[in-house]
């Protein structure tokens, strides 16, 4: 129960930090911007005293531990397969392109006789 009465106190004051943006037009940008980004930090701190928050920080953390073992393709392997892609997708056009003026050529020409003049 403690937990949703938290989760709920955080998203009030996400809410505050928000409304706080609109409520402060008059303001310059940086105190509007600055509301916002202060009602999202608290809500992050009042968040992460649930245990459901425990949990989403945890995951968040191995996360982080599972992209750094992630192993990068180098500058070449990306330039190369960038290159395959266009070259598949410029003949993949033509093939298209020629398949459809044959289609057109058949049906328009042959089955139903309306010739192009």
């Amino acid at each position: 129960m403690a937990d949703k009465i938290k989760f709920t106190l955080a998203l009030v004051i996400l809410a505050a930090g928000v409304a706080g943006f609109y409520l402060l037009s008059e303001q310059a940008m940086i105190l509007r911007v600055l509301a916002v980004l202060v009602g999202l930090a608290l809500s992050g701190l009042v968040a992460w005293k649930t245990e459901p928050g425990q949990r989403f920080f945890a995951f968040a953390n191995e996360s982080v531990i599972e992209a750094k073992k992630v192993v990068w393709p180098s500058r070449k392997e990306t330039t190369q397969t960038t290159v395959m892609v266009f070259a598949f997708v410029v003949v993949m056009a033509i093939f298209l392109y020629v398949t459809d003026k044959s289609l057109e050529w058949v049906l328009y020409d042959l089955v139903l006789g309306w010739k192009k003049s």
